[in-house]
């Protein structure tokens, strides 16, 4: 009965050992930079995903789903977003947190 409960614990003991390290999380990668080659790659790529936006949103409005106001307002967030993406070298800003609604000022409710 010993030599059970030795058994048990030892395998208890690894699979701590190795659950533990496989669930551990990586070290967090520093924010780089890209170059200058690979900023254009990404220009050229942020463009086009920009302009095919642009389309989309213009055939919802075409087609009567959302308003033209709506549409030029959605285009005018999606032209801010790739400008922000462009001064920022085209490096994404993913480990900004966002507030939720009511956590912004004036939205507390006390």
């Amino acid at each position: 009965m010993k030599k059970l409960w030795f058994s048990v614990l030892t395998v208890a003991v690894i699979a701590i050992g190795v659950f533990g390290v496989v669930s551990a999380e990586p070290d967090p990668v520093e924010k780089s930079e890209l170059t200058e080659e690979q900023q254009e790659e990404m220009a050229s790529l942020q463009n086009e995903v920009l302009e095919k936006e642009k389309e989309i949103i213009q055939k919802y409005v075409d087609f009567g789903v959302i308003s033209k106001e709506k549409g030029d307002h959605v285009i005018s967030y999606l032209v801010k977003h790739y400008e922000k993406l462009e001064a920022n070298g085209f490096v994404p800003n993913w480990d900004q947190k966002h507030e939720k609604k009511d956590d912004r000022e004036g939205h507390n409710e006390e």
